[in-house]
């Protein structure tokens, strides 16, 4: 899905996927990974990695047919694989440092 705006509103958003507004302020209750900009008014606005988000759920639960107690554990799956990458990544990266200064100290 192409976005070329850094905020969508809850309007803009629901007719992006065909569905209520209502029902993506209840998403964003039971999908803690949906946390949408409000301003002073209460009104929400959705980033793109939010959009991202709700994709997925959409997907998982009208598409694919998911429960929302499943499309959760699905989520919470998939951050954990993502959280681990970017820990290995961390970790790949500080060897690298390692190895550069050992062999700085070499030459």
């Amino acid at each position: 899905m192409e976005l070329d705006k850094p905020y969508y509103s809850i309007t803009e958003t629901a007719v992006m996927f065909n569905v209520n507004a209502s029902l993506l302020r209840y998403w964003e209750k039971e999908f803690p990974q949906i946390k949408p900009y409000k301003n002073k008014k209460g009104d929400r606005y959705f980033t793109q990695k939010d959009i991202e988000t709700i994709q997925t759920i959409y997907n998982l639960t009208k598409v694919q047919g998911y429960t929302l107690q499943g499309a959760k554990a699905e989520l919470k799956r998939a951050y954990g694989k993502h959280a681990s990458q970017a820990q290995a990544v961390a970790t790949l990266l500080k060897i690298k440092d390692k190895l550069l200064a050992l062999r700085d100290s070499l030459e």
